[in-house]
This record gives structure tokens, C-alpha cells and sequence, in this order.
């Protein structure tokens, strides 16, 4: 069952509100997101024919849950744009220039909810404005709920899992190179992917 799932009842009203089940209604609360246990991840294709991986090292944010009513939850991300790693150092330092990121002029990306729908299970939906190169576009991210668990050190912790994806163009990130044998070195296409760990504040 869903952090923010309700139980199902036939005799309810269409507009009676569906009970709430208190073990899920305890989840409500802050969080913030653990760095050290969260990967913000992407994946870009490669000369047409390979994958190349990522993410984002340095990054804070906070979560709102409400357990009674999802709609009322919200998201915040900071990411620091030069902690990008690819594996490759030459590829990074591409990455961070002027014509991709230009981490010196812009040096995050920023993330801000702004709408979270219940889909069924562990299913939700999490809408925002995501923020790069100064330009602000919205974001629709599938998450799923994988469970709450107090940690060996007393943290109530939280994790869900993500994916979307972007077309890079659409914040300015145009930069490419022609293939003798055609197409492109990078796809406009990237895939995102979260792996999100949380701690309840005190």
C-alpha cells in the first residue's frame, strides 16, 4: 500500500472522503533527502548508439508528506550543477562549459513542485517547475512509494523511486556535432532517474 493510499469504500458517498489509514497518516510530517542514500541520475544517448550515465553528485532538498491528502505534498530540489559526473573527466568539464551547463553563470538547477497526484498503490505523480540555464519548464515525474523504515540510528526514513523524461532544447541545451554516418553525438532525448532517500525531521 501507498504512503498516501487510501482504503477503498463501496458504501462511501462520491464526495465522502475515503478513510485514512493511521499508519499511513503517521507518515505525514517534513523530510529531508539524504544525499548520502539518493542518486539523481540521467542517461543520454551516445553517438546513436550507445548509452552514457550520470548524476549529480552535491544537491539539497525537503519534502512535504501528507498521509490524509497527497494533493497537499510538495517537493523541493537544489542540484549544484558542476558536481555533475559521467565517469569521464574530459566529458565533465564539457558538460560544466559554455556549451552545455556554463556552471560559472548558472550554477543550479532547481526543481519546485507544484501539483502531486495518488495513482493507485504506490503509484503517484509529481508535477513542477524545473529550473536550468535560467529557463523554467515543468517536469512531470512517475514515482513509486518503496516503503518507510526507522534506520539503525533512530531516522525515520522514507524512499521512492522515479523516472521522466526531458528534451534537452526545450532549456537551451542545443549543443551537438553531426555523425559522418548521420545523426547526432547526443540526443536531444534524456532520461531522468531518481533513487530518493529521506529523513523525517525531528
Amino acid at each position: 500500500m501507498g504512503i498516501f493510499s487510501r482504503k477503498n469504500n463501496e458504501t462511501a458517498t462520491a464526495t465522502a472522503p475515503a478513510p485514512v489509514n493511521p499508519d499511513l497518516a503517521a507518515l505525514t510530517g517534513d523530510y529531508t533527502i539524504d544525499p548520502s542514500h539518493t542518486t539523481l541520475g540521467f542517461v543520454a544517448r551516445h553517438a546513436m548508439v550507445t548509452n552514457v550515465k550520470g548524476s549529480f553528485q552535491e544537491f539539497t532538498g525537503t519534502l512535504h508528506l501528507d498521509g490524509s491528502d497527497p494533493s497537499r505534498s510538495t517537493a523541493v530540489l537544489d542540484v549544484e550543477m558542476a558536481s555533475i559526473e559521467t565517469g569521464n573527466a574530459d566529458r565533465d568539464g564539457h558538460l560544466k562549459s559554455a556549451d552545455f551547463f556554463r556552471t560559472e553563470e548558472f550554477p543550479k538547477m532547481t526543481f519546485r513542485s507544484t501539483k502531486v497526484e495518488a495513482l493507485g498503490g504506490d503509484d503517484y505523480r509529481l508535477t513542477g517547475d524545473l529550473t536550468i540555464l535560467g529557463t523554467t519548464k515543468p517536469l512531470t515525474i512517475d514515482l513509486e512509494f518503496n516503503g518507510a523504515a526507522k534506520d539503525p540510528f533512530g531516522n525515520e526514513r522514507v524512499g521512492f523511486e522515479g523516472k521522466a523524461e526531458i528534451l534537452r532544447s526545450e532549456w537551451g541545451l542545443t549543443w551537438n556535432a553531426a555523425l559522418e554516418t548521420g545523426g547526432v553525438l547526443v540526443s536531444d532525448k534524456i532520461k531522468l532517474n531518481f533513487d530518493i532517500s529521506a529523513i523525517k525531521n525531528a
